[in-house]
């Protein structure tokens, strides 16, 4: 075999593999990166893609960060392990949407070994208050891809009105059922709530999240 012909064979082995996998990206809805099987729909920034529905958060996909100034120095990273949501979502009228977030403050990872636990029994109380509660109370479309949510937060007890900041990160088919994507924060005052003077600096709550429609 002549190089000229290595040469062309290598040429066309590697067009039929783009388009190979350009039929599978095509196929799951044009959205998709390459090698993404057909029959999987990627989210795109156009909410209206999620229909109108109730959503279950997917708790494989949805992470609870708390984002918790260490003593002037750094950020130390706490990430509640249980959650569970769920949203009413109407795309023509964002204003009546709803959602409505659990999250079980005895399930706390940090970097720290042992520490997670700590912060659960001593600072956040969970035997006595085992789940830290959202419901929300306003919807407000800001841009396509930006709104706010109000509503009342519960932790420790204590509920008290809290604004998240919503960035849409995706919405689509899904994989089977419609999805929807976003990434929601706010910043709390850790003393509205009881914890020790030790927290005295604002808190950041950063809420990664994605929803499949329900029947």
């Amino acid at each position: 075999m002549t190089k000229l012909m290595k040469t062309l064979l290598a040429a066309g082995a590697s067009l039929a593999l783009s388009q190979a996998f350009a039929g599978q990206a095509q196929a799951a809805g044009g959205a998709c990166p390459p090698g993404v099987p057909a029959g999987i729909f990627c989210g795109e920034p156009d909410a209206s893609l999620a229909t109108a529905g109730t959503y279950k958060l997917d708790e494989q996909h949805a992470s609870v960060i708390a984002r918790v100034p260490h003593m002037g120095y750094s950020i130390s990273i706490f990430r509640f392990d249980k959650v569970a949501g769920t949203l009413t979502w109407d795309p023509a009228s964002p204003a009546k949407s709803s959602v409505t977030a659990k999250v079980e403050t005895g399930f706390v990872s940090t970097n720290v070994a042992g520490f997670g636990q700590a912060i659960s029994d001593k600072y956040l109380g969970a035997k006595a208050n085992p789940a830290a509660t959202f419901v929300s109370t306003a919807f407000r479309k800001t841009d396509a891809a930006h709104g706010q949510v109000d509503g009342d937060l519960t932790l420790m007890g204590k509920t008290r009105p809290v604004t998240f900041d919503v960035v849409l990160v995706g919405a689509g088919k899904g994989f089977g059922k419609p999805r929807i994507g976003m990434t929601a924060t706010t910043r709390i005052k850790p003393g509205d709530f009881g914890m020790p003077p030790v927290f005295a600096d604002p808190i950041e709550l950063v809420i990664d999240a994605e929803f499949e429609q329900q029947p």
